[in-house]
């Protein structure tokens, strides 16, 4: 009996571990709009400023790059396509987005990306879905019409929504590309290294894209505005290479091993929820109470679906969510 007693105690504390560094997880990648867009407004493109994030990120992760160095030869294809589409696709057109929305907005708009995967589950794939999973992408469209005024003509900046569904677009590659040798056990890729090279790809596509010897670099030796504070420029990257991508992909790697998927999947919708009230109080972005009740209902739909999905394997209908939203919203990779 003690025995059991000390497995147990021990399995809720490793529990109790991944719940926070989850939510740490939630946190820093939820401030990562919020950090980035005094440097857009202080005069960095929005490239510029996802190539200095993916790029300072990728140089932090080059030890694990090489420690697990065999994914080049077993693993190629699924490294350039996290690389372009989970690591350069997604954040380009999100920073892009932000430079034209309001943060919150873009990363609800991007919570569309269950529902895309299921349309890919169940158009592509032709696999049933489960009747939850449709009832909570239904939900997360009609929270994204509130979020947008959709009533008013659209309240926001159209192309900057086109950018926001884009990144959308790309975290369904990520999703998708993520399944990728899911099912192999102990022989699947380790998910560290897939992000680490996913960093250098994307580092090294951005690189070609956005063209940072272009870049107005004394930007980063003077300060940025932060709803009338001004804040070094360098500390802001600082935050968004170390904090908003170095320790957000690791800590949700971690957390995922020690919680379930739908478990760390419903913490990671905790990110809109931050992102929108870091917006709120630093850069004084206010939603009216419709995109408020809207947002709710985006995150609503989001767990209603992800919750629902069967186990890997299982002969039950699948949801929207299952393609590796087993380590959150974006830190893992396969």
């Amino acid at each position: 009996m003690p025995v059991h007693t000390s497995v147990s105690s021990q399995g809720n504390r490793g529990k109790g571990i991944g719940l926070g560094l989850a939510v740490g997880s939630a946190i820093a990648f939820g401030g990562s709009g919020v950090a980035a867009k005094p440097l857009i407004e202080a005069g960095l493109d929005p490239l510029h400023v996802v190539w200095l994030r993916v790029t300072g990120a990728a140089l932090v992760m080059l030890p694990l790059a090489w420690r697990h160095r065999a994914l080049l030869r077993t693993r190629p294809a699924l490294l350039a396509g996290f690389g372009l589409l989970g690591v350069a696709g997604v954040q380009a057109f999100y920073f892009a987005s932000i430079s034209r929305i309001p943060v919150g907005v873009a990363l609800l708009v991007e919570y569309l990306a269950p529902a895309l995967v299921l349309g890919w589950v169940r158009f592509v794939q032709r696999r049933p879905v489960a009747r939850a999973a449709a009832l909570g992408v239904v939900l997360a469209v009609g929270g994204l019409a509130c979020v947008v005024e959709i009533w008013s003509g659209l309240s926001f900046d159209a192309f900057g929504l086109l950018l926001a569904l884009a990144a959308a677009c790309c975290q369904v590659g990520y999703f998708v590309l993520s399944d990728q040798g899911s099912g192999l056990g102990d022989d699947a890729p380790d998910p560290l290294g897939v992000i680490a090279y996913g960093l250098l790809v994307g580092a090294l596509v951005l690189t070609v894209v956005a063209r940072p010897w272009g870049m107005d670099w004394s930007v980063l030796a003077h300060t940025a505005g932060m709803n009338g504070a001004e804040v070094p420029a360098w500390l802001l990257l600082a935050w968004i290479v170390l904090i908003a991508t170095v320790v957000a992909y690791v800590t949700g790697v971690v957390s995922v091993r020690r919680l379930s998927p739908q478990v760390a999947g419903v913490v990671a919708c905790l990110e809109a929820v931050i992102a929108t009230v870091l917006a709120w109080v630093l850069l004084g972005e206010h939603l009216s109470a419709p995109q408020i009740v809207g947002g709710a209902v985006v995150l609503l739909g989001a767990f209603i679906a992800q919750s629902s999905a069967p186990a890997k394997g299982s002969p039950e209908p699948v949801a929207a969510g299952r393609p590796e939203r087993e380590p959150t919203v974006r830190e893992t990779a396969v």
